[in-house]
């Protein structure tokens, strides 16, 4: 799979999914049952992850504050 595929497959994947496959893969490399390749690859692939997760997640933050009220100031007391 091209780093271009992938960016297309986790393009398509809810912020749900994502973290889904961050924790599968997270499980993968800590199992301690890989050589060092497959985990170096892994952890390439959990950065592509983590990256993809975070954009959507700051995309959403980003949506509920132009939804949220602008913040008012206190009234002083009287």
């Amino acid at each position: 799979m091209t780093e271009q595929q992938a960016g297309r497959d986790l393009d398509a994947l809810s912020y749900e999914e994502l973290v889904a496959e961050l924790e599968s893969l997270t499980r993968r490399m800590a199992s301690g049952e890989i050589g060092i390749e497959e985990a170096t690859d892994l952890y390439e692939q959990a950065g592509a992850v983590h990256a993809k997760a975070v954009e959507r997640l700051d995309r959403v933050r980003a949506r509920i504050e132009k939804l949220a009220p602008p913040p008012t100031e206190p009234k002083p007391f009287s």
